[in-house]
């Protein structure tokens, strides 16, 4: 309950008569009822009662907030190699004869990017030193989930493949680069020093919007950040239809490797994990066949008018090459034909992979969620006889420490467009 002052002032007696005083005397107006009870008294002063507002929940089906279904479009960039020059002139009549062609297509990819700009948002509002990685992924996992309509009350949870998760959310720390996502029971926390990759996949009818970018708290990782940044900037910039791939590699090699980053009292250049690559994808494949490179290795290969690729970089303050190995998170069923499996419990995991990912990648904690129980064995089997891939953990030498950006582009016939571009990154 607030409390009311007294209606009048106290009367001070300092020799004027009664009836000067009381005409000195200022005489407050009565509160009304409404001020009564807005006004509180605490410690003899007046505060405001402020009504805590109650946050809504934004994630939901992205078909709700857009819903003629037409998705906001990428960044546009101009074609600048000479080889492209005619298609930027003519670009009107191309656009119109076979871009349209692939508009559905296209859709589809801006409406995942759109999804993986929300997904991303709601993590880095989150994101915090001493989260578990489990607590990490779950919330970009769930959101993505809601987003997409595959969720337990979703449009789409009767039909898991048609759009959703694209991999595995990576959150790959200090000198592991990529392919780590913790498997159930794991008590990894996220630390002030860690610098950790965020890589987030999102599909929508199977075309996989692929894009990352590196989360440190502390200010020293900047310029490792920032090198790898720019590089993968650079490595959108060059990329183009008739473009070789050595040369989209060889302008991110430069760039990388003209930074500088001091730890401890020692400086590192930066260099880029030169095993590692961006990608072209394929609809449900993630890795289409071309690869990207970070240095010039003489790929001759050309990037394609209607093709989309994944360009992403790694930076490193290690030797610039990772190996495999650790415990394995991220699997993948390989395309092709294979002989029904003997063991009755490997032939029943191959109907839930069939079922919910077909050639899409997925980790352990997944079939967990659709309840599978004791299937290692069953596992380990498919992957002994081909059916399924694993992809270990990727690392550079202990003690160093990795960064990583990546952007998805869809190669137009007369400009290119970062689709997953969003304002943070």
């Amino acid at each position: 309950m607030s409390e009311a002052r007294s209606n009048s002032a106290p009367v001070v007696d300092n020799g004027l008569t009664e009836k000067t005083a009381t005409s000195k005397t200022q005489i407050e107006p009565k509160p009304t009822e409404k001020n009564v009870s807005d006004v509180e008294v605490i410690d003899g002063a007046k505060k405001k009662n402020k009504k805590k507002k109650k946050k809504t929940n934004n994630i939901k089906n992205i078909e709700l907030l857009y819903p003629d279904l037409k998705f906001p479009e990428g960044e546009w960039m101009d074609y600048h190699q000479d080889q492209n020059l005619q298609r930027t002139t003519d670009e009107e009549k191309r656009y119109l004869a076979r871009d349209q062609d692939h508009a559905e297509r296209w859709n589809d990819m801006r409406k995942g990017s759109e999804i993986h700009r929300r997904v991303r948002k709601n993590l880095q509002n989150k994101l915090k030193p001493d989260m578990s990685l489990t607590d990490v992924v779950n919330v970009v996992e769930n959101a993505t989930r809601k987003f997409t309509g595959v969720d337990e009350n979703g449009d789409h949870k009767d039909r898991p493949k048609s759009q959703g998760i694209g991999f595995p959310t990576g959150v790959s720390l200090n000198h592991c680069a990529a392919h780590f996502t913790p498997n159930a029971g794991d008590q990894t926390i996220l630390r002030y020093e860690d610098v950790m990759k965020v890589d987030i996949g999102v599909q929508v009818n199977g075309y996989i919007v692929d894009s990352a970018f590196t989360v440190t708290f502390d200010s020293k990782y900047d310029n490792l950040l920032t090198a790898v940044k720019e590089a993968t900037n650079t490595g959108v910039r060059e990329s183009g239809i008739d473009v070789r791939l050595t040369d989209i590699g060889e302008a991110i090699q430069e760039v990388m490797e003209s930074y500088e980053v001091e730890l401890n009292g020692k400086t590192y250049q930066v260099k880029p994990c030169r095993n590692l690559c961006g990608h072209n994808i394929g609809p449900y494949k993630i890795h289409g066949g071309k690869s990207v490179p970070l240095v010039k290795n003489g790929d001759q290969t050309k990037m394609e008018e209607g093709e989309h690729f994944a360009i992403e970089t790694f930076g490193t303050t290690g030797r610039g090459y990772v190996i495999s190995g650790g415990e394995v998170s991220h699997y993948a069923k390989n395309e092709g034909s294979f002989p029904t499996p003997a063991l009755s419990k490997a032939k029943s995991l191959l109907k839930t992979i069939d079922d919910n990912f077909g050639t899409l990648p997925w980790c352990r904690r997944y079939l967990d969620r659709l309840g599978e129980e004791k299937y290692l064995f069953a596992l380990n089997s498919l992957v002994k006889h081909g059916v399924v891939e694993e992809y270990p953990p990727l690392s550079d030498i202990q003690g160093s420490y990795t960064a990583q950006y990546e952007h998805t582009i869809l190669l137009h016939p007369h400009k290119k467009e970062v689709v997953s571009r969003g304002e943070d990154y």
